[in-house]
Parts: structure tokens; sequence; C-alpha cells
């Protein structure tokens, strides 16, 4: 049997570690809605078009779609991308094959933008001469 004493301090434990669980969920949800966010404005500048789902019936539909992932789908012999959001959007984003080429460039172009970035933040750290200050108190 725990002591009384005891059993205070392991429901605090408990409360605090789901405390941190929910914490931690929050977090992942609003990263990735940061993401879809992103990845939506790069759809929409590269000419996807944009369809609300507006009535109960359209968000009932988008929520079958596969979401947050680029679809090609045939319709009519001509190929198409869709990218689903029901959950932050709540939205469809359509482009043909145009589009879809123009967002590939662009996400392209994002990505060495932030590895120069990277680069140029990494040349910056390395180019600051510490020693030329003197030794470091580590309590400053």
């Amino acid at each position: 049997m725990i002591p009384r004493e005891r059993v205070g301090w392991i429901v605090a434990a408990l409360v605090a570690v789901l405390v941190l669980a929910l914490a931690g969920c929050a977090v992942v949800k609003e990263v990735q809605k940061n993401e879809a966010a992103d990845k939506e404005q790069l759809l929409a500048a590269a000419g996807f078009r944009v369809k609300l789902a507006d009535t109960p019936q359209k968000l009932a539909h988008l929520q079958t779609l596969t979401q947050r992932k680029l679809i090609s789908h045939e319709r009519q012999g001509k190929v198409y991308y869709v990218y689903a959001d029901a959950l932050n959007c709540k939205c469809l984003y359509v482009g043909d094959e145009a589009a879809y080429q123009r967002f590939q460039q662009m996400q392209v172009e994002r990505q060495i933008a932030a590895q120069q970035r990277m680069a140029a933040e990494m040349n910056y750290d390395a180019a600051m001469n510490w020693d030329m200050y003197g030794p470091w108190d580590p309590w400053w």
C-alpha cells in the first residue's frame, strides 16, 4: 500500500505528465497548421484555384479526400492536381499541369533560399572571433 504522503506526489506527477503531453499535441497541431498554410500560399501563388467547401455536402465530400497531399486526378482526358484541407481552410485547391510545374519550381526555389540562408548564418557564426575578447567568465 502506498503511504498517503506519496499519493499526492504521484497524482501531481501524473497531472504534470498529462499537461505536458497535451501541450506537446497542441504544438504539433500548430506546426502542422502552419506548414499547411505555407503550402496553401504556394499553391495559390502557383495558380491553383481555391474551391471552398461552403455547404455541408461539399464539406462531407472534402473530408473523404486525401488530406494535405497533392494528388493527381484525371478528368475528361486532362490531368488535374488536387489538394484538400478539410481542417484549416475547409477548401480544395485545384490546378492543371502548368500550375503544378510552377508549384514544383517555387518549392525548389524556397528550399534553395532556406539552404542559402542557413549557410549565410553558419558563415556569420564562423566569422565571429570570440577569442579576441579574451577569456570568458561563465557567469557573465
